[in-house]
């Protein structure tokens, strides 16, 4: 070859390496416009296309340059891969058997057939093909051996394995990997397991596998952001592949970026539309930006691929202002009466049957699928109501009105934060709405960042004194330094740069006294509903993670007891700065409600935060779709309905509802 068709190829390459296939592929049309006839280019060319997601058009350039050049092997390879990406299996077989009848010894190609065929339902070929892939290579051979035994339940076997093919190369990144998910998912060492996929991605940084494992890692610990980050580089490195722009989508809804997260997940169903769990967060983030219909489409279209994917059912109920067709509610009773139906299945079907029957005001069988939906899902989760109890003592104990008058000036003096807090199904999606609607105020989303930091608090005290005892010896430069990690990382979850945001996590109620210490000019709202609606409405709502006490009764009525206990032992020992906000009496006087909240926050009265419904913004809460309608008064004392079911309620809290105000108490009537 000339010097410049090497020069032309050498420059591609470079461009490709750099993960900017655009450009390789402007430099190899303009070669092919002159040289029509060069397969290296057509070859480069086809790689370009494949990078970008445009497989059909690398397949066309790809058929050119075997027609052109038929005995070279590496083409065959890259047509097969071009058609699997458009999962044409039945053609990529042939193409990939091609290349291996020319060059034997290509063990990446043995690994595309096995998928190929397995893909096209060629099982038993598969497995011959994965064995001859595998014995070529002791290394990789020892890989798999540890796969099987971690399958098989033995993951002390598995590392031992995996660390052996290290001590030998401790390059080996397909080890690396398998090694970070036995720590994962055997041994719940998930430091370990970041370490040895960072370490991964860094020997290969072209390492698909190792940046989806680490995306998913890091999803697992919270760190959504970084997610976020090894997501779109598996993105970049295969942007045809379904599973990471999932992956993207999911960690940028979870870091409160929905517009993101639709985009990524409109890429994902683009590129595979059967896969119902993607169809359900696709439609959870279209929702969380209001767009009902297109949620509602893509939930249909998740039960149109399983027609028994109760979470596509009970999502559409979560819409709350949605209500399902006669036929769809026949297809929900059909599947609660199967017998085989799944555990997780069957509970979805219930509390989705449960909207259904409320809405068609049939009480006696509403209640009869949530409380049955209830005590299913009260078996598949952990809740330990003494140990609740006595952390939440514990807390009381520590944060006394001595210990925060003495250290009143010791932290991080922002005045930012609005922490909004109670009990789920209490009104504090509508707190935040109002104030989300001022000027002012941005609203962020439910902030996991304080239980992280309280979490870390006394992790590596030789003496295993945690929170909340351990906080009592902190200096005040830590306390500080606390208050400034919170901005630090609220930050993150941020878009704008008005001086206040909100941070709407209902179970930071407990932590009151440990924000005040670390953030002294933080403002707080207590959302208060009538004990009864509080405490139904939690029961009526099947929770994605975490609220484990909302599916018992008995466990319910006693959170509500200690979450009463906690928030006047706040009002106690901090008079004055916790505004209680009753629901009952917020619906029948927005204005003058709206006005004690804007004192509170010390922001001027702003018509915008009457007209909270008209803000546009994105909501992930069970309410988001409530919200963006004009007050009304429907929902009070809903608990009226289910009266006669409620005695335990009466019982454990009448004397909490004794002490409501007028409007709450008589709510309903």
């Amino acid at each position: 070859m000339s010097a410049q068709p090497d020069a032309s190829i050498h420059k591609a390459l470079g461009f490709l390496r750099n993960n900017r296939p655009l450009r390789a592929e402007e430099i190899c049309r303009d070669y092919l416009a002159d040289h029509p006839g060069s397969a290296d280019h057509l070859r480069l060319l086809g790689h370009a296309l494949m990078k970008q997601g445009r497989a059909a058009e690398a397949e066309e350039q790809l058929r050119l340059a075997v027609s052109i050049n038929p005995e070279f092997p590496q083409l065959h390879e890259d047509l097969g891969s071009a058609l699997a990406m458009q999962s044409k299996f039945d053609e990529a077989i042939p193409a990939f058997e091609r290349a291996l009848e020319l060059q034997p010894a290509l063990p990446l190609v043995e690994r595309k057939l096995g998928q190929a065929l397995v893909a096209a339902g060629r099982g038993s070929e598969a497995s011959e093909a994965f064995r001859d892939y595998i014995g070529k290579d002791p290394e990789r051979a020892d890989v798999f051996r540890g796969i099987e035994l971690f399958r098989d339940d033995k993951p002390d076997e598995a590392i031992a394995i995996f660390r052996d093919v290290l001590k030998r190369n401790p390059k080996n990144v397909n080890a690396l990997r398998q090694l970070a998910i036995v720590n994962w998912r055997a041994k719940q060492r998930t430091d370990d397991a970041e370490a040895l996929l960072r370490q991964a991605v860094s020997l290969a940084d072209d390492f698909f596998g190792g940046w989806l494992t680490l995306g998913a890692l890091l999803m697992e610990i919270g760190k959504y952001v970084e997610a976020i980050a090894a997501y779109d580089k598996a993105t970049k490195l295969e942007p045809n592949n379904a599973e990471a722009w999932a992956g993207l989508g999911s960690a940028n809804g979870r870091a409160m970026y929905p517009d993101k997260a639709v985009a990524a997940y409109e890429k994902a169903v683009a590129i595979n539309d059967s896969d119902p769990q993607v169809l359900g967060g696709y439609a959870w983030e279209l929702k969380t930006i209001g767009d009902q219909e297109g949620a509602l489409k893509a939930y249909r279209q998740a039960i149109k691929v399983r027609p028994n994917f109760g979470p596509a059912y009970w999502s559409m109920a979560n819409l709350k202002i949605f209500r399902f067709e006669d036929e769809e509610i026949e297809e929900m009773l059909r599947q609660v009466e199967r017998e085989d139906l799944d555990e997780v299945e069957d509970v979805h079907f219930r509390f989705a049957l449960g909207k259904a029957m409320e809405d068609r005001k049939d009480y006696e069988r509403a209640w009869h699928f949530y409380h049955t939906g209830n005590q299913h899902q009260r078996m598949t989760v952990d809740w330990e109501p003494m140990e609740m109890e006595r952390r939440q003592r514990a807390i009381r104990d520590v944060f006394s009105k001595e210990l925060l008058e003495a250290r009143a000036e010791a932290g991080y003096e922002a005045p930012d934060p609005i922490f909004i807090v109670g009990l789920p199904r209490s009104g504090s999606t509508l707190v935040e709405q109002i104030l989300a609607s001022h000027s002012q105020v941005e609203g962020t989303a439910e902030l996991p960042i304080i239980g992280r930091i309280t979490d870390s608090i006394g992790r590596y005290r030789a003496d295993d004194i945690r929170f909340p005892e351990a906080v009592p010896e902190l200096r005040d430069k830590d306390l500080r330094a606390y208050g400034r990690q919170y901005m630090k990382e609220a930050q993150r979850y941020r878009g704008t740069d008005k001086p206040l945001f909100t941070d709407k996590l209902p179970n930071n109620y407990p932590m009151l006294g440990f924000i005040k210490l670390i953030l002294p000019n933080a403002k707080f709202i207590n959302t208060r509903r009538h004990p009864y609606d509080s405490c139904l409405g939690a029961y009526k709502q099947l929770f994605g993670r975490g609220q484990n006490f909302t599916y018992d009764m008995l466990d319910l009525a006693h959170y509500y007891q200690q979450y009463i206990t906690t928030m006047q032992h706040w009002h106690d020992i901090m008079p004055g700065q916790v505004l209680d906000v009753h629901y009952e009496e917020t619906v029948t006087d927005l204005e003058g409600q709206v006005r004690r909240i804007l004192e509170h926050c010390g922001l001027p009265f702003e018509e915008s935060c009457v007209r909270y419904y008209e803000t546009e913004r994105a909501v992930k809460t069970a309410s988001s779709e409530q919200v963006r309608q004009p007050i009304y008064t429907s929902a009070l004392g809903k608990w009226r309905r289910y009266e006669k079911h409620l005695g335990l309620w009466e019982q454990q809290l009448g004397d909490i509802v004794a002490e409501l105000p007028e409007v709450s108490r008589n709510a309903g009537l």
